[in-house]
């Protein structure tokens, strides 16, 4: 991912293939939950392996994804409306969704730091991109 500013707007383009990409899609995690659960392996040596712990899928849409990711990033919800292009209200509505869904297969997360702490067990965000 690179940035270029071209004056008044800054454009992220795509490292792999130098097209620009659209704002949601740099926060768009580029591989699921399961395929980074699935992927876990074992801790190779004299210690018992690490065995992956199973959570429920809240099945969170793409759209959903990219704007926790980003809300998680960002220090207000009035930054995710300028860097995804959207209106504080549709933020709102995007997060009580995401709740709702985490509450719904039994991982309620009722605060921001419990919303990080299911980014980071489903794999949907690293440390590194806190």
């Amino acid at each position: 991912m690179r940035n270029t500013n071209t004056g008044a707007t800054t454009t992220t383009l795509d490292s792999a293939s130098g097209a620009p990409m659209h704002p949601s899609h740099r926060f768009a995690p580029r591989r699921s939950a399961s395929t980074v659960r699935s992927r876990t392996t074992a801790n190779p040596g004299t210690e018992k392996p690490r065995v992956p712990a199973e959570f429920a899928d809240p099945g969170l849409t793409t759209r959903e994804i990219a704007v926790l990711g980003a809300w998680l990033r960002c220090d207000s919800k009035q930054e995710v409306c300028a860097v995804l292009h959207i209106a504080l209200g549709t933020v709102n509505t995007h997060l009580s969704r995401i709740r709702a869904k985490y509450a719904g297969v039994g991982r309620a997360a009722p605060t921001k730091a419990s919303l990080v702490a299911r980014a980071l067990q489903d794999g949907l965000v690293t440390l590194d991109d806190l």
